[in-house]
């Protein structure tokens, strides 16, 4: 008989099949009975009954250790086999797994009470100096609701304000222009989904990243929806993407004040929402400092210099 194995979507496929695919290699050598082929998620198993049933009761030890984890070695795959326990990774403030091994977790005092309010509120506002791990920190929870299923979508946004310096007119179609201001939210999503995943879910509209203003209009229910750059919002583009909350939704605004780069005579719409959303239950505002910035040993002092 032959059966195909779909893998699950949370899975880091390169962690999973080892490098050079010595994982699958392994899990081959250990059912010699079966033939095994594998790319992507989909895992192609010929073989009798009893010896294909064999076979998907160790891929499954396997791929849920390593959701766990987010590793898998030779060696986990013979204890799992033999009904011995892998040693498992500490989870104490994980928020979760990336790729390539790479393990996503709260790195500061600040992040942590990002992630903590996360599950009690519906719209956040995480406001805060460069390196600090505002955006980084949202988009990894973004991601983690969209794995366990709790949303059907992410979206992302900015709004298309240059830093200071007058760039022209960009060349290329709608997307090719409004790349360059979103590369921050791109690198952060290829630390935390595979490319094919990523390609993917971009395709299918589950990952979506516009500027602010293509959000005029929208109704986002059942999505994570993370506003970046906020201090270069005016008050009304601000008032109008906060109305844009749908049922089973959750807002994540973030942004740095001290790098506003709107004229003088505008008036940014973070430092108007943070005067007038304190001590509304459902929404809470977190202050992150020079404390919590996670970049180089230099950047904490950088700031602090400018401050």
């Amino acid at each position: 008989m032959e059966t195909i194995f779909t893998l699950q979507d949370s899975l880091d496929t390169p962690t999973f099949y080892g490098v050079n695919n010595s994982n699958i290699l392994c899990l081959k050598n250990q059912h010699p009975d079966v033939r095994v082929v594998a790319r992507g998620y989909q895992v192609k198993v010929t073989g009798s009954e009893k010896a294909v049933a064999n076979f998907e009761k160790t891929l499954k030890l396997c791929e849920n250790f390593c959701i766990r984890n987010n590793k898998l070695s030779e060696q986990d795959i013979l204890m799992l086999l033999h009904g011995d326990k892998p040693q498992e990774r500490a989870t104490d403030n994980l928020i979760l797994h990336g790729v390539n091994g790479k393990s996503i977790y709260a790195r500061s005092a600040n992040q942590r009470l990002l992630v903590d309010a996360y599950e009690e509120n519906d719209l956040l506002f995480a406001v805060g100096p460069a390196g600090s791990g505002k955006t980084y920190t949202a988009i990894a929870l973004a991601v983690r609701a969209l794995k366990n299923k709790e949303v059907r979508r992410i979206i992302l946004s900015r709004p298309a304000v240059e830093a200071g310096e007058k760039l022209g007119f960009l060349p290329g179609d709608m997307k090719e222009k409004i790349d360059p201001y979103l590369q921050p939210l791109y690198d952060a999503l290829q630390d935390m989904l595979p490319d094919t995943k990523l390609n993917e879910f971009m395709e299918k509209g589950i990952i979506q990243i516009a500027p602010l203003a293509f959000m005029r209009g929208r109704t986002l229910s059942d999505a994570v929806v993370i506003l970046d750059e906020a201090q270069n919002t005016t008050v009304q583009q601000l008032k109008m993407f906060l109305t844009r909350l749908g049922i089973g939704g959750k807002m994540i605004v973030t942004g740095d004040l001290t790098q506003i780069d709107l004229p003088a005579s505008q008036r940014s719409g973070l430092r108007d929402a943070m005067d007038r959303f304190h001590d509304i239950k459902g929404i809470r505002i977190i202050e992150f400092n020079e404390k919590d910035i996670v970049r180089h040993p230099l950047v904490k002092h950088i700031v602090a210099a400018y401050k």
